[in-house]
């Protein structure tokens, strides 16, 4: 761990100068106490660093937490083991799983299947007087994006384990909900900062007051969000599983079921003190608690397990952290440069996944090493099909 002010700690060994840059002009701000914590994938991010951890007294910045309100990782071990599905055709699971799920952004379920009315349901009663809100702000469209991947980093994955075990495996969040949400709120903090007087050196830090309106509407819209991402992705997993069940002829059997946020906000205790912590591309890592820590495409994946270090305030990495931008990538690597990251890969061979190939990330090898202060690794995963939205 590197000190690089009192006000900010990193754990990451490869930062670039304008990433440190930007955690550094965060933690300036004066509600975040003691510090603000730099996970080993942090990276250049909107609104604030991706991978850091943001403890605050009194105030939220709606940018920090970012869009992707709820994003994060959900996984199911199965009983089966790799030489039972890699015997099968795994296009042919490719396939069916893309045809049950909707990928990419701005695709949405066509109609409401029996599985995700329930969800929809609890959603409403979680929203309470908010729901005309949540209505009018997404033009009602926000109970068919329950059960869709969207697209970027988001990944459905079939992985098998040091075991051999075969594991169920996707990445997903809030999708376009998420977004107007965040994006509602990122605008009533910047027009407070008007209303105040207060100039700040980059809008991203705009901040919601504890105790106000505003603070409170963004608390219970951000709850909420943060709920439909968890339900997004038992959805799609429980898509998942009926479609790999039917693959290899029998059901599911689950052995273990971990989900967890990434992109969150929530009050909690720590160094004597209560606080509001946003971890934006950071998990929660408590002592004893499992999370999931992906590589990219074509690379390996983690399951670990927290050890509840304090200064990190038991928080590890989401993920590797990106270092080529996606635009720079996409025109620097070539089509053939992604097949050969993706030997012993089944997955969707197109140019638009240029900008997702593991050369633009982090090696997260060395992000989990940077980690071994925060988590302990449980198991190792390796993909045999991914799948993605172009």
């Amino acid at each position: 761990m590197e000190k690089i002010t009192p006000k900010l700690y990193n754990w990451a060994s490869i930062i670039d100068d304008v990433t440190r840059e930007q955690a550094i002009r965060t933690s300036k701000m004066p509600f975040i106490q003691p510090h603000l914590a730099l996970m080993p994938d942090a990276h250049l991010g909107a609104g604030a660093t991706v991978g850091s951890v943001i403890p605050t007294l009194g105030a939220i910045m709606p940018a920090a937490v970012g869009v992707d309100i709820g994003c994060g990782m959900i996984a199911v071990r199965t009983q089966f083991m790799a030489a039972e599905v890699t015997a099968k055709d795994l296009s042919a699971l490719r396939h069916s799983i893309e045809r049950s799920i909707p990928l990419s952004a701005g695709k949405f379920n066509q109609k409401l299947t029996d599985s995700v009315k329930p969800r929809i349901e609890e959603l409403k009663g979680k929203a309470d007087k908010r729901l005309s809100f949540y209505d009018k702000l997404t033009r009602t469209h926000w109970a068919y994006q329950l059960g869709t991947l969207g697209s970027g980093n988001h990944f459905i994955e079939i992985t098998v384990d040091e075991e051999d075990r075969v594991w169920l495996f996707l990445h997903s969040g809030s999708r376009g909900t998420g977004n107007t949400i965040a994006t509602h709120h990122i605008k009533v903090a910047q027009d407070c900062m008007k209303k105040w007087y207060i100039t700040l050196e980059d809008n991203d830090l705009a901040y919601l007051v504890e105790g106000t309106p505003e603070f409170e509407e963004y608390i219970t819209d951000l709850n909420w969000a943060q709920h439909f991402a968890l339900l997004n992705r038992e959805e799609m997993m429980d898509r998942v599983i009926h479609d790999f069940s039917h693959f290899m002829g029998k059901p599911v059997d689950e052995a273990e079921r971990i989900n967890c946020h990434h992109n969150f906000t929530r009050k909690e205790h720590h160094m004597g003190r209560d606080m509001w912590l946003s971890r934006k591309g950071a998990i929660q890592a408590d002592k004893g608690q499992l999370g999931l820590i992906p590589g990219s495409m074509g690379t390996a994946s983690y399951v670990v397990e927290g050890k509840g270090y304090a200064p990190s305030y038991n928080s590890a990495p989401h993920g590797a952290g990106r270092v080529w931008a996606r635009r720079a990538a996409s025109n620097h690597f070539t089509i053939e440069d992604l097949d050969k990251a993706m030997v012993g890969i089944e997955y969707k061979r197109s140019e638009a996944f240029l900008d997702e190939i593991p050369a633009a990330y982090k090696d997260i090898d060395i992000v989990i090493h940077d980690a071994h202060d925060l988590v302990d690794v449980k198991h190792t995963l390796r993909q045999i099909v991914n799948i993605k939205g172009d």
